[in-house]
């Protein structure tokens, strides 16, 4: 049988401030591309991690993001349902314009330990991953396009969450629920019915599973985030985005995280 399902790897540096994530993704695709058995659509090439500032990573990105927009739109447009594995969050600057564009009625899961709402104005850090949500929601122009309406975002397991940052969030009317708030029940009263877009960047789990560039504690456990997908109606999902697996962990094995990965995954392929 035909897998609903297209698969779309990103292997471009977007704002990487370490290598494992490029990895990751590749590894992460691999491994979906022999469970679906499809072929990947690769989009970009590695180049090295950098800490750089957004100002200067995103420009620097736009051959990988505009790859990754059309890979999404082509995907939609030909019926099937895009699934990326993606390197940064930052990749998404590339996907979620287009999610607005070709589903407005879909809400946004975005299940992480960040909101990524900061904007040039708030960022401490000046990572462009940071700033992605607030990007599509039409807070900055980042070049790549919004029209995200934040009314329809849920932050999933959001702990780290900045002040000027969570302000933003607030004013904007962005949904955040924090580990203990992130139920199936919750979610899916929330969802109310409607389609949905979610991406999943692995530092929303508690540390230990599956690494991650940026390590949160007290986070949520893989079960969790498995019996959220299981609750999703299978029809309502239109797209779905594996984020920040960092290859390369001293302290848990690469096919353990992959393994979970897909096991976790396989809750929405079913």
């Amino acid at each position: 049988m035909m897998s609903r399902f297209a698969l779309i790897v990103s292997q471009g540096r977007v704002a990487d401030r370490t290598d494992g994530a490029l990895i990751g993704a590749r590894l992460v695709g691999s491994a979906l591309g022999d469970l679906l058995d499809v072929e990947p659509r690769i989009v970009g090439a590695p180049s090295p991690a950098v800490t750089d500032d957004w100002s200067v990573a995103l420009p620097q990105a736009a051959s990988t993001l505009h790859g990754l927009r059309d890979a999404v739109r082509d995907a939609i447009d030909a019926g099937s349902i895009p699934l990326l594995a993606t390197n940064t969050c930052a990749a998404s600057l590339g996907t979620l314009p287009t999610v607005a564009e070709r589903h407005p009625d879909a809400v946004l899961l975005w299940i992480d330990a960040h909101g990524d709402f900061n904007t040039p104005a708030t960022t401490d850090s000046g990572y462009l991953g940071g700033m992605v949500v607030a990007a599509a929601c039409g807070l900055w122009e980042s070049g790549h396009g919004a029209g995200l309406d934040p009314a329809q975002v849920i932050v999933v397991g959001g702990r780290d969450i900045d002040t000027a940052e969570g302000k933003l969030l607030a004013d904007a009317g962005v949904t955040v629920l924090a580990p203990a708030e992130s139920t199936p029940e919750r979610v899916m009263e929330l969802v109310a019915g409607r389609p949905v877009w979610i991406h999943v960047d692995w530092d929303v789990l508690e540390p230990g599973y599956i690494p991650a560039a940026y390590r949160v504690s007290e986070g949520l456990l893989p079960h969790r985030i498995a019996a959220i997908f299981a609750a999703l109606p299978a029809d309502s999902v239109r797209g779905v985005e594996l984020a920040e697996f960092e290859a390369g962990d001293a302290e848990v094995p690469e096919r353990v995280s992959i393994e979970l990965i897909l096991e976790t995954f396989q809750h929405l392929a079913r």
